[in-house]
């Protein structure tokens, strides 16, 4: 579940789905892998757009690059063509070949017609570097993996240190797994956007929660921090929203605003890269008439849409640090949650700010 603490959002009005999760937008499920064993701390999450056949009835979609320090699939396609045509795995850097293999493998599987009567398929695989918490040389992920989280997505799934967040870390705490959703009506109808993150990025010093400079606080307590930012975040933004292509990357581009709220400064090591899909509007891979039509927004009404992405975006983040667990890292040193890491500050240092972003947060 997303967060649940009481609406805390200074900009945008619209108020969580239900389930405050990405899968609050209708048709959108989330299957996801785990392995922990200490050594091998990583996994599989894979966001599948629609309960049908996506290749066949492809969705309208966008890939923005904020800083290209990445090893991702299929982004070129997506940009150039302005769909998504298969689901998205999220895994990490070393597997994305081996998750590529079996999302292709799935998709044959599916459609008899790829590479015979019709033309290849376009895998979208997404990645972050696990290695400071995973054994990520030892390119654990199997293609059974991804295989199984896809046939076992849902509308319900956990966040934190789950699926491909297993071994991430977010702002030099635990990193991982964060979703949220925000609802909005238009034309007297309710529409949905929906955010998963990958986060896996961050100084400690520079976390900013609600305006409190938790970061800095926390900070203090510490010996040295790292000397380089290495870290990434994938944003997946969904939506049933009838946002053209175009349109989608206007939306994605507004995804930084929401990372760097939280305190980012998007660092030269750092791979962020955000894509997101409309299921609005389906586009037939075979395809009856020349002609189409497709409904869209007025662009002249897309500040409330910005507004809107960069709330989903920010508590997403933050749904990832009130998640996310301890854990041991591989070389046997603990990854602090934050909320570990809030209670070893207030043992040390009564603080009345840090106590009720707590019970704001829920932790």
């Amino acid at each position: 579940m997303g967060l649940t603490h009481p609406f805390l959002d200074p900009v945008s009005t619209t108020k969580p789905g239900p389930k405050n999760l990405i899968t609050d937008v209708p048709g959108v499920t989330v299957g996801q892998v785990t392995y922990q064993d200490g050594t091998h701390n990583t996994g599989v999450t894979v966001i599948k757009p629609t309960p049908d056949n996506v290749f066949q009835n492809k969705v309208p979609a966008a890939a923005h690059v904020i800083n290209g320090f990445g090893k991702s699939t299929g982004l070129v396609q997506v940009q150039e063509l302005g769909t998504l045509e298969p689901p998205i795995v999220l895994t990490n850097t070393f597997a994305v070949g081996t998750a590529e293999t079996a999302l292709v493998k799935a998709l044959m599987a599916d459609n008899p017609d790829i590479g015979v009567t019709t033309g290849t398929v376009n895998p979208v695989i997404m990645e972050c570097n696990d290695g400071d918490i995973n054994a990520i040389r030892d390119i654990f992920v199997t293609e059974a993996d991804v295989t199984q989280a896809l046939a076992t997505t849902s509308t319900s799934f956990e966040e934190g240190t789950v699926g491909a967040g297993v071994g991430m870390s977010c702002y030099d705490l635990k990193g991982g797994i964060g979703s949220a959703s925000r609802v909005i009506n238009i034309d007297g109808k309710p529409f949905t956007m929906g955010a998963l993150v990958l986060s896996n990025y961050g100084f400690l010093r520079d976390l900013n929660i609600y305006n409190e400079p938790v970061g800095a606080k926390l900070a203090a307590l510490q010996d040295a921090e790292k000397a380089k930012e290495n870290g990434s975040i994938i944003t997946i933004i969904a939506t049933d929203i009838p946002f053209n292509s175009r349109q989608l990357t206007r939306i994605s581009k507004r995804a930084s605003v929401g990372i760097t709220r939280t305190g980012a400064f998007i660092g030269n090591g750092s791979g962020e890269i955000v894509l997101a899909f409309s299921t609005a509007n389906r586009i037939s891979h075979y395809p009856k008439t020349e002609l189409t039509t497709q409904a869209a927004i007025s662009d002249d009404k897309f500040d409330r849409y910005f507004r809107m992405t960069v709330s989903v975006v920010e508590e997403a983040i933050l749904s990832v640090l009130t998640h996310a667990t301890t854990v041991t890292d591989r070389k046997g040193q603990p990854r602090q949650s934050l909320r570990d890491a809030i209670d070893h500050y207030l043992t040390v240092t009564p603080d009345a700010a840090l106590e009720r972003l707590k019970q704001q947060l829920g932790i």
